[in-house]
């Protein structure tokens, strides 16, 4: 009953987010203000206020190397280098949150009124998204175009944030970042990820074009199948198609990871045959916390472990089981029981048209609750940003 309840609540946030976004644009909003009514309503915080953790918590966290695998922040239109008052990441927040590195998502085609369950390909929610922010035409229509406007708004970013934002692309871009924060530990980073290979538009030689542009992580599937392979919420929810097989070797060439998120149970499977890299879960749960569709079911975190991959564990009831920390907490630890300590990761889904217990800032609570269930700080370092580090050096061109 708990599981289906989650479902449905899920379901539920995904319908509102198209109504809103879509009375926005009918009501003539543009710009901040159409995305900021769907932000303040979805992007819950619900433990805002309560951001203490205890002192041991704290100076374990200072420590840290702190890695967030997935947030959709640079959907949304905000200035990420401001602090806002709504949504649950900007570069203030992370700072404040030790947050060291998050993978910043493209979400490039979503359906109207997503659900869970078997989603057919109708509307177009990032469309409507695109409309009331007023993007140049070609991002409007064009799935290319899209990726390539998100990665302008990251880069631009970080060009005015006079060195607070760095982007990763390369290995070595990571470990020259890594170095200098070792030494100035107010600064943070991201890399760019897409969320479905709408982005590809059916042609895998835009591969090079999104590589080029800096997407160093790639979910083949999102809400909907794709010519590449089938997604959990999909209609057929098949596996990798040839298409699909020929852009993970392309993929794994051009040092980008794939992410096994959303995609179908059979795309998994096919995934985890075929690849000779690590594989990621950026943003799920597990089974054996939180029953669910949306989750990895046991012998798939194992699978995950087996590439060196990580699973990253999400901030949102769906994926976690709960609106606190201490249920993150024991999605972390009941993964850990799976696949091993070296292969868990974070993966919030930050302003994802989710609620989640902390913001970005909120990042030492988890610490604390990680210490609470037992873990060791050299656990937690591993969790809270070792692992995904390691990933991305073992992925990431040279």
């Amino acid at each position: 009953m708990a599981a289906r309840n989650l479902t449905r609540a899920a379901a539920r946030a995904a319908g509102a987010l198209a109504t809103l976004t879509a009375a926005a644009v009918g009501i003539g909003h543009a710009g901040p203000v159409a995305t900021a009514v769907v932000e303040r309503r979805r992007h819950r915080v619900t433990g805002r206020g309560s951001f203490r953790a205890s002192a041991r918590a704290v100076e374990l966290h200072r420590n840290l190397t702190v890695v967030d695998l997935h947030a959709d922040s640079l959907l949304w239109g905000r200035d990420l280098l401001r602090r806002s008052s709504y949504g649950h990441l900007d570069v203030p927040r992370l700072l404040d949150g030790g947050v060291a590195l998050v993978g910043l998502a493209a979400a490039i085609r979503v359906p109207w009124r997503p659900n869970l369950d078997r989603n057919a390909d109708r509307g177009d929610l990032v469309r409507l998204i695109a409309l009331s922010q007023r993007w140049p035409r070609p991002a409007r229509d064009g799935m290319t175009d899209r990726a390539m406007f998100l990665a302008d708004r990251l880069r631009s970013m970080a060009a005015a944030s006079g060195g607070l934002l760095t982007v990763i692309e390369r290995r070595a871009d990571l470990d020259a970042y890594l170095a200098r924060r070792a030494g100035e530990p107010r600064l943070t980073a991201a890399f760019l990820a897409i969320e479905g290979a709408h982005a590809l538009e059916g042609d895998l030689d835009r591969l090079e074009v999104l590589a080029r542009a800096g997407y160093r992580m790639l979910a083949p599937s999102h809400f909907l199948d794709t010519p590449f392979a089938g997604s959990a919420h999909g209609l057929v929810k098949g596996g990798l198609t040839a298409l699909g097989r020929d852009l993970l070797s392309r993929a794994e060439a051009a040092g980008i990871a794939l992410d096994v998120a959303h995609a179908s149970s059979a795309t998994i499977d096919d995934v985890l045959a075929l690849a000779s890299r690590p594989v990621v879960a950026s943003h799920t749960g597990v089974r054996a916390a939180v029953p669910g569709v949306r989750n990895l079911p046991d012998d798939q975190v194992r699978g995950i472990a087996a590439t060196g991959g990580v699973v990253g564990i999400g901030f949102w009831p769906v994926a976690c089981g709960g609106e606190d920390v201490r249920s993150i907490a024991r999605s972390v630890v009941a993964a850990i029981e799976l696949g091993g300590v070296e292969h868990v990761g974070l993966g919030s889904d930050f302003d994802g048209a989710v609620s989640t217990p902390i913001d970005a800032s909120g990042m030492p609570l988890l610490t604390d609750a990680l210490l609470a269930d037992g873990l060791s700080d050299e656990e937690i370092g591993a969790v809270m940003g070792r692992n995904a580090i390691r990933v991305l050096r073992a992925t990431l061109p040279a």
